[in-house]
C-alpha cells in the first residue's frame, strides 16, 4: 500500500506518532497457571510473539526503540499506556496502528494491543485481525487515552478509557478528526492467557463540544476507588492547553454514570457540572496524560501546552483532588519546525525500571513529512528518559 493510500488519520500529523512494536519492554516473571474463575467472554484473540531481550535501563530500551524491527502485526502506533498484570506481564494498549502492506488483515486500526513477558511481546488480534476495540457500525474508532486493572481471583479486569472519534471534512491538521466523548472497554485477562474483551460503553450522546469534558485522559485505581481525570479545552484564543478535573467510583460501578462522584473543590457530589477545575486550561495539561500516586503524594505528568507547548512538567499534590502545583520543566520535548519532528503526549510508567524518588517517562515522536516516516519506520518511534519527582 502506498503512502497515498494510508488511512486519514495517519495523515494527521499533530495527532498520529506510530510507534514500534518491540520498543516496550517488560520487566517480569513467568506466567502461572490460568484460573478458570474469570467471566465468560464472546470475542476470541490469538496473539503472535516478537522476541525481546531483557531490558535494566532506560539507555538499553532507548537503543531497543532505536534498532528493532516489529513484525507485520505491529509496525507502530502511537499512546502506549501500560499496566502491570497480577501474574507480572504488562500489558500496553496503543492508539492509530499501522501494520506491513503483507499483513493478512486490516492494515491500519485505531487501537491495539500488547502483552510483554521478559523473552516476548505478545501482539493480541481479535479474530477479524481488525481493531482490537472495534470500530462502531457507523465508522466511529476508539483511541485509548488510559489504562487501570482490578486483581479479580485467578484474572484481571483491565478498562481502558477511549475517546470516541470520527474523520472530519478536513484531510489534515488538527481538524482532521474530531472527538465525540468518552468511553469506556473492559477487559478479562486470567493468568498467563491471552486478554479479551468484556464490553464496550460509551458515555454520554456524542458532541464535537470541545469544552465537554473527556473523562478517563487518565486514570489510576487507589484505596478501592477508580479515580477518572478529565481533561476540556475552553476554544480560547491563546489558551493552547487543557483542564483538568477529577471523578471516582467504586470498580464495580464504573459502567455505571450514576454512581459517579465528581470533586467539587471541598466534597464528591453526584453533577459533572460542579465538578471543580484541579489545573487551568492557561498553561496546562495535554488532552491525555497519566496521574498516579507514590508514596503518599499524586503527580500529574504531562506536557504543558499541549503541540504547541515545549516543556514536560510534573505536577503534585497531597491528595488525588489536588491542590495540584506544578514544578519546574524536567525536559524540554519540542517540536521542530525545521526537520518537521513532532513531539508529543508524555506518559508516566511509574512500575517500570522503577527507582525512588523517579519515574520513566515516554514521549511519542513523529514528522510532517508523511513519506519520511513511510520510507523510515523509526521515526515513528519514541523517546524513553527518567525525571526526578518533585518533593
Amino acid at each position: 500500500m502506498g503512502i497515498r493510500r494510508l488511512p486519514w488519520r495517519l495523515r494527521v500529523a499533530l495527532v498520529s506518532v506510530p510507534a514500534a512494536a518491540a520498543m516496550f519492554v517488560a520487566i517480569a516473571v513467568a506466567p502461572g497457571p490460568a484460573d478458570p474463575a474469570a467471566p465468560g467472554v464472546s470475542i476470541a484473540s490469538e496473539t503472535r510473539c516478537l522476541p525481546i531481550e531483557r531490558i535494566s535501563t532506560v539507555g538499553e530500551l532507548n537503543t531497543l526503540v532505536e534498532t528493532l524491527r516489529g513484525g507485520a502485526e505491529f509496525q507502530g502506533a502511537d499512546v502506549g499506556a501500560d499496566v502491570t498484570l497480577q501474574d507480572g506481564r504488562r500489558l500496553w494498549v496503543f492508539g492509530d496502528t499501522l501494520r506491513a502492506d503483507d499483513f493478512e488483515g486490516q492494515r491500519f486500526v485505531r487501537n491495539s494491543m500488547l502483552v510483554f513477558t521478559d523473552r516476548c511481546a505478545d501482539v493480541v488480534l481479535p479474530a477479524d485481525h481488525g481493531a482490537l476495540i472495534p470500530d462502531r457500525e457507523d465508522g466511529v474508532g476508539y483511541w485509548p487515552m488510559s489504562i487501570a486493572k482490578v486483581e479479580r481471583t485467578g484474572y484481571d479486569l483491565v478498562g481502558v478509557a477511549a475517546q470516541r472519534v470520527r474523520g472530519a471534512a478536513q484531510p489534515d491538521g488538527a481538524e482532521a478528526f474530531e472527538n465525540l466523548g468518552p468511553s469506556l472497554a473492559l477487559f478479562v485477562v486470567e493468568r498467563g492467557r491471552t486478554p479479551q474483551l468484556l464490553q464496550v460503553k460509551d458515555f454520554g450522546q456524542d458532541s464535537t463540544d470541545t469544552a465537554r469534558t473527556t473523562w478517563g485522559a487518565a486514570s489510576t485505581v487507589h484505596d478501592g476507588w477508580v479515580y477518572l481525570y478529565g481533561t476540556a479545552s475552553p476554544g480560547t484564543d491563546l489558551v493552547f492547553g487543557f483542564s483538568l478535573k477529577v471523578a471516582r467510583v467504586r470498580p464495580d460501578d464504573i459502567l455505571d454514570t450514576s454512581r459517579w462522584r465528581y470533586w467539587d473543590g471541598s466534597s464528591w457530589q453526584r453533577s459533572a457540572k460542579e465538578a471543580s477545575t484541579l489545573i487551568p486550561a492557561e498553561g496546562g495539561v495535554s488532552q491525555t496524560l497519566s496521574v498516579f500516586e507514590q508514596e503518599g503524594r499524586w503527580y500529574a505528568v504531562s506536557k504543558r501546552d499541549e503541540f504547541l507547548g515545549t516543556d514536560l512538567v510534573i505536577w503534585s499534590s497531597p491528595t488525588p483532588t489536588g491542590p495540584f502545583v506544578a514544578g519546574p520543566a524536567l525536559a524540554r520535548i519540542p517540536s521542530e519546525q525545521k526537520t518537521g519532528t513532532l513531539r508529543y503526549m508524555p506518559l508516566a510508567h511509574p512500575d517500570l525500571l522503577p527507582k525512588k524518588g523517579t519515574v520513566v517517562v515516554s514521549y511519542s515522536q513523529n514528522n510532517t513529512d508523511i513519506q519520511k516516516i513511510d520510507d523510515d519506520p523509526f521515526l515513528y518511534r519514541p523517546r524513553f528518559l527518567r525525571v526526578d519527582l518533585p518533593q
